[in-house]
Formats: structure tokens, C-alpha cells, sequence
């Protein structure tokens, strides 16, 4: 027999049994080693060794953030309401021991831990607060499995709600109200547009009335100044040129036809103060004529006894006091003709035959 085959079997014995007492752990893991059946220590990251045959990997962790998700479980509010809530669970283990030899399955009891806790805090909230407090929720939810799992080696970092479902009636009366909260929002809404409006229509009707009603006043402010402004020029001009009653009637017999006019003047009515114009106008006119009637003169001769002679008319002065008194007499005419219309007027209205015309 060779004696080289034994070494190379103690060779192979040796390689195999090295091989088994070597443990490399990956990161973020832990392996639990138990010595006949007794834990003895943690293997971390990296190169490990351990005793073939007397030392054995007993569990293996992950120690990163692990998610987990719950089955839907009903849960009874205090109004008496059955809802179903799913969980969603983040969590990450701290002492691999405690994982290990403190609970036999972390996982079912962290699921059922999360279970009974739900149905305590939403045993105590009606629907509405059920669904507006979830971040409410999750903080009791967090403390009550932090403070739990904390001997069993892990650490709740977050709970969160995933999802409430009411009963189906339950979600067509919320819908309901729903609607109708937008539809009186919306009418809200609606109607303070309207009033809006308003009242912006309002002020801009009242800044547009109190901007004319300043312009009016403004326009009839300076009406009145150049009415006045004329009027005193005017009168400054009758007392400069010292005029004397004559002009004056003739100036307000010119006027007079101004009062006639417009579309709504059906008839005219003659002021009193017309006759005594027309009347100083005419003796006016007449006492000219008058001072211009032919005289007589005692002849060249002296004698007292002669034929008297006739002095001849100045006969510029002759054609204005005759264009003077064809005016007064047409004036007088048009104030008779004007008398007779409002008389045959006045018979008109009153049912009664107009007055036979007479003639001054």
C-alpha cells in the first residue's frame, strides 16, 4: 500500500473540517451560534469561526427595514360602524437574541399586536373621526407596538394606515352629503358673486351720477358766470351810453319775438308790460313827428299881416319817423292780431263761437 493515501485522506479531513469551521456572514446580517444546543454568541459581518461539530448556526437575521402588510380586519367604531382596515407595517430588528429565544414567531405576533391595538383605538372614535384622524391613528398604533416589541429586539419605525372601507350604505350617504356640502358651497359662492356684482355696479352708478351731477354743476356754474359776465357788460354799456326810455321799449319789442319761439309753443301769451312799450314806443315816434309838422314864418317884409310861408322838411329826418311810426303801427297790429288768437282760442277750448274780430 502506498503510503502517500493515508496523508492524502488526514489532508482532505483536515481541508473539510477547516471548511466547517469557517462562517462568512454578508452585511447586515446576524447568525445565532449555539453550542450543544446553548447560545453562545453572534456572528457579525465578515470572516467568522466557530468549532466544527460542537458550534452550529442556530437562526439568521436580516437586519435591515423590513415591510409588512396586514390582511384586512374589521373593526367596530363607537358609533357602532363595521369598517375594514389594512396596516402597513415598517419594522427592523435590533438584538437578533431577543428576535431569536424572546418570541417564537415575531412576524404572527407583531401582525396580531397590531390587530388588537387597531380595534382599542378605533373602539374609542366614531366614523368621522376615523377617517380625519389616521395620523392620529398611527402615532398610538407606533407607541403601543414600539413600547411591545421592543423586548422581543425590534423596532416599529412606522405604522400607517392603508386603507378604511365603510359599508357600502355608508359610502352612498357620505357621497350624498358630499354633494350636497359642494352644492351649498357652490350657491355660497354663487350668491356672493351676485352680491359682488352688485354692489360693484352700484358704486360705479354712483361715481358715474356724483361725476355728472359735477359736471352739470360745473357747466351751469359757468353758464351762470358768462350770463352774468354779459349781463353786466350789458348794463354797464345802457348806463355809459346814457340811454333813455325810447331805446329801451324799442330793445324789448325786439325781444319779444323770442318768446315765441320752440316746437312746444302752442300759443303766445302777450306779457302786460307789451302795451306800455308799444304805447311809449308810439308816443315817442308821434311827438317826433309832431316837433317836425310845418310852421308858419312872417315874411321878409316884417309885416305882420302877410301870407305865411311854409318851411320845408328836413327829409332825412322825415323817412326815419315815418319808418319809426310804420313799425309802432305794425306793432300795435300784431299785438291786436295776437289778442284775437288767444281769445279765438280760448272760445275754441271752451266750446264757444270765437268772437266777431273788431279793429282798434
Amino acid at each position: 500500500m502506498d503510503p502517500a493515501i493515508p496523508l492524502i485522506i488526514l489532508a482532505v479531513l483536515f481541508v473539510a473540517i477547516a471548511l466547517t469551521a469557517i462562517r462568512i456572514v454578508p452585511q447586515a446580517r446576524a447568525y445565532n451560534i449555539e453550542r450543544f444546543g446553548r447560545y453562545i454568541r453572534t456572528l457579525g459581518p465578515g470572516l467568522n469561526f466557530i468549532i466544527p461539530g460542537v458550534d452550529r448556526v442556530n437562526s439568521k437575521f436580516d437586519l435591515r427595514e423590513h415591510v409588512f402588510t396586514s390582511r384586512p380586519q374589521p373593526v367596530i367604531t363607537q358609533d357602532n360602524l363595521v369598517v375594514n382596515i389594512d396596516t402597513v407595517l415598517y419594522y427592523q430588528i435590533t438584538a437578533p437574541k431577543a428576535a431569536a429565544y424572546e418570541v417564537a414567531n415575531y412576524i404572527q405576533a407583531i401582525d396580531q399586536l397590531t390587530v388588537t391595538t387597531l380595534r382599542n383605538v378605533i373602539g374609542s372614535m366614531d366614523l368621522e373621526q376615523t377617517l380625519t384622524s389616521r395620523e392620529e391613528i398611527n402615532t398610538r398604533l407606533r407607541g403601543v407596538l414600539d413600547d411591545t416589541t421592543g423586548k422581543w429586539g425590534i423596532r416599529v419605525n412606522r405604522v400607517e394606515i392603508k386603507a378604511i372601507d365603510p359599508p357600502p350604505t355608508i359610502k352612498e350617504a357620505m357621497e350624498k352629503q358630499m354633494r350636497a356640502d359642494r352644492d351649498k358651497r357652490a350657491a355660497i359662492l354663487h350668491a356672493e358673486g351676485e352680491r359682488q356684482s352688485r354692489i360693484l355696479k352700484a358704486e360705479g352708478a354712483r361715481q358715474q351720477a356724483i361725476l355728472e351731477a359735477q359736471g352739470e354743476q360745473q357747466a351751469a356754474i359757468l353758464r351762470a358766470d358768462g350770463e352774468a359776465k354779459a349781463i353786466e357788460r350789458v348794463f354797464q354799456a345802457v348806463h355809459a351810453n346814457d340811454a333813455d326810455a325810447k331805446l329801451l321799449a324799442y330793445k324789448y319789442l325786439e325781444t319779444l319775438p323770442s318768446l315765441a319761439q320752440g316746437e312746444g309753443n302752442t300759443f303766445w301769451v302777450i306779457p302786460g308790460e307789451f302795451t306800455e312799450a308799444v304805447k311809449n314806443v308810439s308816443h315817442a315816434f308821434a311827438g317826433d313827428a309832431a316837433d317836425r309838422k310845418p310852421s308858419t314864418e312872417k315874411g321878409h317884409g316884417g309885416e305882420e299881416g302877410g301870407p305865411a310861408r311854409i318851411g320845408a322838411p328836413d327829409p332825412a329826418r322825415s323817412s326815419s319817423a315815418q319808418a319809426a311810426m310804420d313799425a309802432a303801427e305794425a306793432a300795435e297790429r300784431a299785438v291786436a292780431d295776437a289778442r284775437d288768437d288767444v281769445r279765438r282760442a280760448g272760445a275754441g277750448l271752451a266750446g264757444a263761437p270765437p268772437e266777431p274780430r273788431g279793429e282798434d
